[in-house]
């Protein structure tokens, strides 16, 4: 009898216990689920529907608009219309499906395109290059590079890295790189600051200039922004004569000797 109304009491603690665990993860699932119900609110944000490219104006064409969720915080920055970004100029590349940023866009007001995408307190300066000295048609606008200077000074060679970390703004009469392929360009024009232009102008001027391509997430400088110039070679030095012009006068008389200088 004992046993039975034993095995009674567990059998009915088993059962209470697997419904309070049923109830139990009933209740958790309806906190945790999503209300099919509330439906989410959407704001739209304006992504590049394609490539576009680093100088180029922006077409409506080349827009589109996404929506974005409101509860999740818009990326700073973030465009929502296109006449707020249509006719600006992209400082620097946009990928198709990227979020535009306001950022990343600059207005243009008049002049040329490349104009708007020189930084403020920098200028455009023109280099003349050839296959070799524009590193075999490898520079593309947006590419970052180094200055070499060098002077050659009685017979003797001088080279050093004048400037570091410059911008290509643009190859010949070309902003935007439409095609990532080696072009040979006769031209290339890079932003600089003002001391610096002067310093690549002088350097072109005094002798023979040679760019060099940087990786892009390659920032470091080894060198002042603002590089001193190349200091030319000293001369040799000619050697110094001791008591040029002079000749000594030995004079004997008896046992006394006498040394005396006169000039030649």
């Amino acid at each position: 009898m004992i046993k039975k109304r034993t095995f009674s009491y567990l059998l009915l603690s088993l059962v209470m216990g697997i419904g309070a665990a049923m109830l139990a993860d009933n209740w958790i699932q309806q906190r945790i689920a999503p209300n099919p119900s509330a439906e989410l609110e959407y704001e739209p944000i304006v992504i590049a529907s394609m490539d576009i490219p680093f100088g180029q104006k922006i077409r409506a064409n080349q827009l589109k608009l996404m929506e974005w969720p409101k509860t999740a915080a818009l990326p700073a920055g973030a465009i929502q219309q296109f006449d707020e970004v249509e006719g600006r100029v992209a400082s620097q590349t946009i990928f198709a499906g990227e979020m535009v940023l306001s950022s990343r866009v600059v207005e243009h007001t008049t002049g040329s395109t490349l104009s708007a995408i020189i930084a403020p307190s920098k200028r455009a300066i023109t280099l003349r290059v050839n296959d070799v000295v524009g590193v075999a048609g490898f520079l593309l606008p947006g590419n970052r590079i180094d200055v070499l200077a060098s002077r050659k000074l009685d017979k003797r060679v001088s080279t050093k890295t004048l400037l570091e970390d410059l911008k290509v703004l643009a190859v010949d009469q070309t902003a935007s790189p439409e095609k990532d392929k080696p072009i040979v360009v006769r031209a290339v024009t890079i932003e600089a600051e003002p001391k610096q232009a002067e310093k690549l102008f002088k350097a072109t001027e005094e002798g023979s200039i040679q760019l060099v391509l940087r990786n892009p997430t390659d920032r470091e400088q080894q060198v002042a922004s603002v590089s001193p110039e190349v200091a030319p070679i000293p001369a040799p030095a000619k050697p110094k004569l001791k008591n040029a012009g002079y000749s000594a006068v030995t004079v004997i008389r008896g046992t006394h000797v006498d040394v005396t200088r006169a000039r030649l």
